[in-house]
């Protein structure tokens, strides 16, 4: 791209939007979200209860991905309805709130991955959040959290899980930069999240057979990573088969292990191997294959390949519908918001906002509750830069994203303990020695820069014995409960012991902290339509709003008191002058009594200290004036100037808005107008002083604007002038007459 020739553009390229990357439609390689010209056209013959045609392919033409979903994928019984409907009809039915979800699941069954994919690619953004609300698996919305680090430090990362737990999370996955250090991690994890709350599913990301191998020894509880593909030559290159992943499914299932897949639109583009199909087709055929396989649920929305699927047009639209195909097809779904599509904040929040607004089983399938340095999968969507952000966010709309906000003194005894928790671990198992330097600096950390005493070789040792040695998950509950973290060791005895129950092998499994499991069987998703479907309770929206930089108006009543001295003198009623060189300056009714800093952070008496020092340096008379029966500026300032022997006053609220008077003027008219008080400074208020000061002797005053600023100052500040307001009128005494005050104690 040649250098744009005029300043706008050359502006606009320079924001972060442009950081991304933007294809050009290309259905020959993959690069189209919906309706590729290539896509076949819906179709399912039956014979004799066998699929001999599907899609536009004949038996003898079906490929491996064909073949397993016709054998095991499809519901014969509702295939010939199902199939007939008009594909407009269906998608109008995915909105009816007369029709049942159940209904919907009944009917899906029995559609082939084009047909349900046609019937999908009709819904509009819109109609998209009303059918993840109505169609997901469990009624209760949860999230799922990644806790890595670049060190694989076991006491951070113990740490680091401790503290996702405290935010709300209920599922936490792990991963490493180096293979060797996975069973530590899992230990590390397992231990830090039994630390932050009960019923903590967890995960360790790795390479499928020593995944499988950790899930046995009890060291994580649930998996996610066992990949699906839209096109046959994906598998054949990863020396996999969807019989081979049908297998690995039931491994998992047999041992008690929760297991999802994953897959997602722009996967195939990415790899090269599209076939000339859209994104949203191939992704259907992965959901149908992830029903065939009988996992429990699927990850999707474009995960590591999300970025893609945004480059194209609609591409963002179609990786939300994935995750509604995911729940017509009766799954858990984990809805993507985990790999950063954009470096744009505002695309990235476009992409998760309708998601998170219609509620999901997992509205992040992880969202990074570390730093994105540290975020070993790759930063995420939403990362622990964000989460105030999204707590806000759930505040604003009144929506349950699954988190909460987690007090400091709560987070920092959670990490406390759970760094002391991993330290007894590995001490009484012979995995490692931690040092207190080391386990200090990660109770104290925000992420693995701020640990420069961790061993980078420890984990990988601590994994070998682990390994060798044959370390189960009862070694670590017993080394736990001998060192007197008896509550830990019981936490995580209940999460092998909830595994041979297999109530969590239930679609959409989670637990709640009283180790109840909440799922499609016990917790079904019943929305119907205004007044049904899942709410949260009373306690629920309570924590949902009390986000910590929330301040009511005795918070900020107490805050004041500290900057409230006895500087302000009331010497008795105020009188009106006739010196020329008088300047009254009129300050509002809490100005010294229950407000003593202003939204800039003087405190009042530094700005009455500069007003007067202005007067001064132009030969005036300040004289300050408490105007006790009104809080309106234009008034204070109105009074303090027909008071004034020089017909000028200054009026100033205590919150540090502040304007200059004369008498002869109507209320809402002024000389000047500082407005915008968070941006004033001591030279602005002295400044101000000066020109009054000018103005009372007739002389030419040097004009002066706000100070500017580009922060979002109504954003930040409007609530607390709220509450300063209200504060400064019930200190308003209506009919009251203006008193004299001394500052210091000293004639002014």
């Amino acid at each position: 791209m040649t250098e744009p020739v005029i300043g706008r553009f050359r502006f606009m390229d320079a924001q972060r939007v442009n950081l991304d990357g933007f294809a050009v439609e290309d259905p020959s390689l993959g690069l189209v979200a919906f309706d590729a010209p290539t896509d076949p056209m819906p179709c399912l013959v039956i014979r004799d209860g066998v699929v001999e045609e599907m899609d536009g392919k004949e038996r003898a033409e079906f490929d491996l991905i064909d073949q397993f979903i016709a054998d095991h994928g499809l519901d014969l019984s509702a295939a010939d309805e199902a199939m007939a409907l008009d594909e407009l009809d269906f998608a109008r039915m995915i909105v009816d709130l007369g029709v049942s979800r159940a209904e919907l699941i009944r009917l899906a069954a029995g559609m082939t991955p084009a047909k349900l994919a046609r019937c999908l690619s009709h819904l509009r953004p819109a109609e998209l959040t009303l059918a993840l609300t109505k169609c997901r698996a469990r009624r209760t919305p949860s999230n799922q959290a990644h806790v890595t680090n670049r060190s694989d430090d076991p006491l951070l990362l113990a740490a680091d899980a401790a503290t996702a737990a405290a935010f709300g999370f209920r599922e936490i996955e792990t991963t490493v930069p180096v293979l060797g250090d996975a069973p530590s991690n899992a230990i590390a994890v397992s231990v830090g999240a039994a630390v932050g709350s009960p019923g903590i599913l967890v995960q360790c990301s790795v390479e499928e057979a020593l995944e499988l191998q950790m899930g046995m020894r009890g060291l994580v509880s649930y998996a996610e990573t066992v990949s699906l593909y839209g096109t046959e030559q994906i598998f054949i290159d990863g020396d996999d088969t969807p019989w081979s992943k049908a297998f690995l499914t039931s491994a998992y299932a047999s041992r008690g292990i929760k297991m999802r897949v994953t897959s997602g639109g722009g996967a195939e583009a990415l790899m090269g191997s599209a076939e000339g199909k859209s994104m949203f087709y191939l992704e259907a055929r992965c959901v149908a294959l992830a029903r065939a396989i009988g996992a429990q649920g699927v990850q999707n929305g474009g995960i590591d390949s999300a970025s893609v699927a945004g480059a194209v047009p609609s591409g963002v639209r179609s990786l939300m519908a994935e995750n509604l195909m995911v729940m017509l097809r009766n799954l858990e779904s984990c809805t993507g918001n985990d790999a950063l599509m954009s470096e744009s904040d505002v695309r990235r929040t476009s992409r998760t906002h309708p998601i998170f607004i219609g509620g999901t089983d997992f509205i992040c399938s992880g969202f990074g509750s570390i730093q994105r340095y540290d975020n070993m999968f790759g930063p995420s969507q939403w990362n622990a830069e964000d989460i105030d952000d999204y707590l806000a966010m759930q505040r604003d709309w009144g929506v349950d994203g699954g988190l909460r906000t987690a007090s400091e003194p709560e987070v920092a005894r959670l990490r406390e303990r759970a760094v002391a928790a991993v330290r007894a671990v590995y001490d009484a198992l012979g995995l490692a020695d931690f040092d207190d330097a080391w386990a200090a600096q990660a109770i104290d950390a925000a992420g693995s820069k701020d640990v420069p005493a961790a061993d980078l070789m420890t984990p990988l040792g601590a994994s070998r014995i682990i390994m060798d040695a044959g370390i189960t998950m009862l070694d670590v509950v017993a080394a736990l409960d001998e060192a007197g973290f008896e509550a830990e060791a019981e936490r995580l005895l209940d999460m092998l012991r909830v595994r041979v129950a297999g109530d969590y092998l239930q679609t959409a499994a989670i637990y709640t902290e009283d180790m109840r499991v909440l799922s499609l069987v016990t917790d079904p998703n019943d929305y119907a339509g205004p007044g049904t479907g899942y709410a949260p309770s009373a306690a629920r929206q309570q924590q949902i709003d009390g986000i910590r930089q929330a301040r009511s108006v005795d918070d900020l009543r107490h805050e004041q008191q500290a900057f409230v001295r006895d500087d302000l003198i009331v010497v008795g009623p105020a009188q009106a002058s006739t010196d020329p060189r008088d300047v009254v300056i009129g300050v509002s009714p809490a100005t010294g009594l229950a407000i003593g800093r202003t939204l800039c952070g003087l405190t009042t008496v530094e700005a009455i200290e500069e007003l007067l020092a202005g007067l001064e340096e132009e030969g005036c008379v300040g004289r300050i004036v408490r105007i006790n029966d009104t809080i309106d500026l234009g008034l204070i300032g109105l009074t303090a100037a027909r008071m004034a022997g020089s017909g000028i006053g200054i009026g100033l609220q205590a919150k540090g808005t502040a304007l200059i008077h004369r008498r002869d003027l109507t209320p809402l008219a002024n000389l000047e107008l500082y407005s915008v008080a968070p941006t004033l400074t001591r030279a602005a208020y002295r400044q101000l002083g000066i020109n009054a000061g000018r103005h009372a002797k007739g002389s030419t005053p040097e004009p002066q604007r706000n100070p500017y600023s580009d922060e979002a100052i109504e954003a930040r500040y409007h609530t607390t002038v709220v509450s300063l307001v209200a504060i400064e009128r019930q200190c308003c005494r209506p009919r009251s007459e203006p008193e004299q005050l001394l500052l210091h104690g000293r004639p002014a």
